[in-house]
């Protein structure tokens, strides 16, 4: 049974860093891509950041462009969002989520695994 578990959530002032991680467990991942997704009140889940765990191609929304960067750690089977420059727009709660195969990575249909989410607030 594939489980992610998202930690590093919290509250940060504007301009400040959080670092978000996701462990994930119960199948090999080789042939999967894992992301960062997000949902503000009222508003839809949306792309963030993606990472093919096989090659570590990364894929970003524009918005978070140059202040993000995901990344993961194979020997800990942990995928992890390093969040810089925050801005209160960034406020919302983070999901990673997991995708088998090599379709495109920016659809949240397209997952196959979620955790349960880690809420992130920056102040102004």
């Amino acid at each position: 049974q594939v489980q992610l578990v998202e930690s590093g959530g919290g509250l940060v002032q504007a301009g400040g860093s959080l670092r978000l991680s996701c462990a994930a467990s119960g199948r090999t991942f080789s042939s999967y891509a894992m992301g960062w997704f997000r949902q503000a009140p009222g508003l839809e889940r949306e792309f963030v950041a993606a990472i093919r765990w096989s090659g570590g191609m990364t894929y970003y929304a524009d918005s978070v462009k140059g202040r993000f960067t995901i990344s993961r750690d194979k020997a800990k089977n942990t995928v992890y969002l390093q969040m810089n420059s925050l801005k209160s727009e960034d406020t919302a709660v983070y999901y990673c989520a997991a995708k088998f195969g090599q379709a495109t990575v920016v659809v949240t249909t397209r997952y196959d695994y979620w955790g349960q989410g880690t809420q992130v607030t920056v102040s102004s």
